[in-house]
């Protein structure tokens, strides 16, 4: 299923340049990513909670620490992104923390309504930018009202929004229609969209890489992540080689026709177990 999303508006507007993100406290490394193409790195605060949540579920929890973000900041990357915890009582002395710490743009995950990307804007106060993940069901069904916000950007998570919504599939969310839902409710919304994450072409597991860069395309999403399988799979291999094959991968996939999305989005299908019928939460909602 894809609602909502035209394939040849897709290629029409999403001829430009992917951002990568990588998620790294190792500065040399950060750095010849950055130097090879990577528009910024993420240190990653969030763990309240998290275990818990995704128990049972193969996912990255990450400890990384105030040292981390400036060790980085100092390695000379030019755009540092700190993912705080979900909105809780110490949530300003963490905002505080990171800008202080040298972040430029906080990311908040686990939102659930705009009041509380708006409450932790008021916190930052025009000293950074401020992103937030999509991962819950309330923030899925309200897409739309963080689409107008003075966001940095919005990331679809998909590993915590599959287990909200009671999917064993990582990716069913983008199988079922759920994200192309989401992504069309925010069509009007000038905030940069992403999802998903990348590693080199030829990699990729559960899904080849190939795949999930076709549906980023599809969906005219404007920023990704390098997380766990890039680390693993670019190891003994160079950044200033390998970043540049990633953002050539991309511009591929989004100068495809029509034709060509539609063959692509069917291997993805047949790949990630296509469902029938529209999202389970939609229906709940509905209901």
């Amino acid at each position: 299923m894809a609602l909502g999303i035209d394939a040849g508006g897709a290629r029409q507007k999403g001829r430009g340049m992917i951002d990568l993100f990588l998620f790294s406290t190792n500065a040399p490394f950060a750095r010849a990513c950055c130097d090879a193409g990577v528009a910024g790195v993420v240190i990653d605060w969030e763990n309240r909670g998290k275990r818990d949540r995704q128990a049972g579920f193969d996912t990255q929890i990450n400890g990384d620490t105030a040292r981390d973000l400036m060790r980085v900041r100092q390695a000379g990357c030019r755009r540092i992104v700190c993912r705080i915890n979900g909105l809780h009582d110490g949530t300003e002395a963490e905002v505080e923390e990171a800008i202080s710490g040298g972040a430029s743009e906080i990311l908040l995950p686990m939102v659930r309504e705009p009041r509380e990307a708006l409450q932790v804007w008021r916190m930052v106060a025009g000293r950074a930018g401020l992103g937030i993940l999509i991962e819950t069901r309330q923030a899925a069904a309200r897409a739309g009202e963080f689409g107008s916000l003075p966001l940095a950007r919005i990331y679809v998570g998909l590993n915590d929004l599959s287990i909200e919504l009671g999917n064993r599939s990582l990716f069913r969310a983008l199988a079922d229609g759920t994200v192309d839902l989401i992504r069309r409710d925010l069509r009007h919304s000038t905030v940069p969209f992403g999802i998903g994450g990348l590693t080199v072409p030829e990699g990729g597991y559960p899904l080849p890489c190939s795949l999930l860069a076709g549906e980023l395309a599809r969906l005219n999403a404007s920023f990704t992540f390098l997380r766990r399988s890039f680390l693993r799979d670019i190891h003994g291999r160079k950044p200033e080689v390998e970043i540049p094959r990633i953002l050539a991968g991309i511009a591929e996939k989004r100068s495809r026709s029509a034709a060509e999305i539609e063959r692509d989005r069917q291997a993805f299908l047949e790949a990630a177990e296509p469902v029938q019928g529209a999202p389970q939460w939609m229906a709940a909602a509905a209901g």
